[in-house]
This record gives structure tokens, sequence and C-alpha cells, in this order.
């Protein structure tokens, strides 16, 4: 099963990135589940919080992360020049900045950290090499931070993997061929999703990282089986 990496995974994001809001606008649950994902960084503390949004896109979850800690100071990091394009069309805070920067590069300008704390919302099966990204992720978190990803990542039964195939064959990839960008990118979507960790398989590959108390949320209704959360700590070092 091929799916798309590196630059021509970014020119299938840049010939899409026009009709991409469009589409997740009429993804159920997009949103708010992307709302759910960041109120899982935490609570905002009494200094503000620098935080890692990797893999923003459009800006989708950028807006849920300031949405859910208005006073942090945010990275936004995507490696696609179209996404981010759009991304900064956008009114955002002052406390926004949006940077052109892959997730492997992670520990150098721009995105050099450390952060409190990092959202990875539809990235890791996106990357060539996840565990390399996870493993730069934890290294720019601060000791403590939590590590949230969230993503289409199957439960796992062979149920889910029906109904997943349905939605992008039935919905997902016939909307994707309207517009610039035609369906390759989210024919893509689709392989990726398959081909990559069911959510207690990225559950087991985030833990392998270094990272503790990882614990999955399925997304709820229908989607149980074809969305998840998870969420991760790194842990305090010790002398």
């Amino acid at each position: 099963m091929t799916v798309l990496h590196g630059p021509a995974l970014n020119d299938a994001f840049n010939r899409a990135c026009g009709n991409y809001d469009r589409l997740t606008a009429l993804s159920p649950g997009y949103h708010r589940q992307l709302a759910s994902a960041a109120a899982l960084l935490g609570p905002a503390g009494a200094t503000p919080r620098r935080i890692l949004d990797l893999g923003c896109g459009t800006g989708a979850s950028t807006l849920a992360v300031t949405t859910a800690d208005p006073g942090a100071v945010v990275t936004a990091a995507d490696a696609s020049a179209g996404m981010l394009e759009h991304a900064r069309a956008k009114p955002w805070p002052p406390r926004v900045e949006f940077v052109e920067a892959r997730a492997e590069d992670l520990g150098r300008p721009p995105v050099q950290g450390p952060y409190d704390a990092v959202l990875a919302a539809y990235l890791l099966r996106n990357t060539a090499d996840p565990d390399h990204v996870l493993d730069r992720i934890r290294q720019v978190l601060r000791p403590g931070g939590p590590l949230v990803v969230h993503d289409y990542t199957l439960r796992g039964r062979t149920v889910d993997r029906v109904l997943w195939n349905a939605l992008c064959w039935g919905i997902v990839i016939p909307l994707g061929t309207v517009g610039a960008g035609g369906p390759r990118l989210y024919r893509h979507l689709r392989r990726s999703v398959l081909g990559f960790d069911t959510a207690h398989a990225l559950a087991a590959r985030i833990e392998r990282a270094g990272f503790t108390d990882v614990r999955v949320h399925p997304a709820t209704g229908w989607q149980a089986g074809v969305v998840h959360t998870l969420t991760a700590v790194r842990p305090p070092e010790h002398p």
C-alpha cells in the first residue's frame, strides 16, 4: 500500500490547500474533536505557556489551541507552504506565529523549543519515520509537559476498516475531486490510515519513544472506531 511522504506529500497539500477548509467543514465532528483534543493539553498556567501546534495545516488545530488557552504563546508549524499561506490569512492574536518547518527538524530554528505542551494533529501517519518524529517531540517538550496526538486511527476491527473505506469512497474522495488538487491527497488519506497503526499500536509506539501516562481517548458516537486522541507526558527528569 503506497502512501505519500516528503516532497510528494507537500505537493499534494499545496495543490489541495484552497479547498481544504471547505472539506474539513463538511467532516462531521472535525472541529469539535480538535477542540476536545486541544483541551487535553491542560489548563492555562499562571504565566503564558509555550505551545507547539505541529502539523498545523490551515490553522484549524491552531484555533482549537488558542481557544483552549487564549494566553498561550503558540508556534504553529507545517511543512506545506500552501497550507501556511491560508493559515496566515486568517485573524490571529499576536502571540501566534506560523512557521514553515518539517516535524523531522524539531530542535532547530524555528522550532527549537522548549515547549510546555505539544499538539500533533493528523501528523504522525504522514511522516516517513514517526519514531524519529516522536523522539524529536520528546526532546523539545519540557519535562512533565503533555503531548496530545489526534488523528484518524482505527480501533482494529474489521467493521472499522469497512466504515473507513465507506467514508472515503462515498464522501471524502468524491468531494476531493472538486476544485484544484484533485483526489490525490484524499486517496493518500485513505491509504495512510489503513496502513498505519491502530490506536493501541500507536499508544505503544508513543510509550516506546519514552513517554509515560499514555492514554487512548476514542471519539464519541459512530466515529469511535476511526478517530482517536492519545495523551502522554514527557517524564520529569530525575537527578
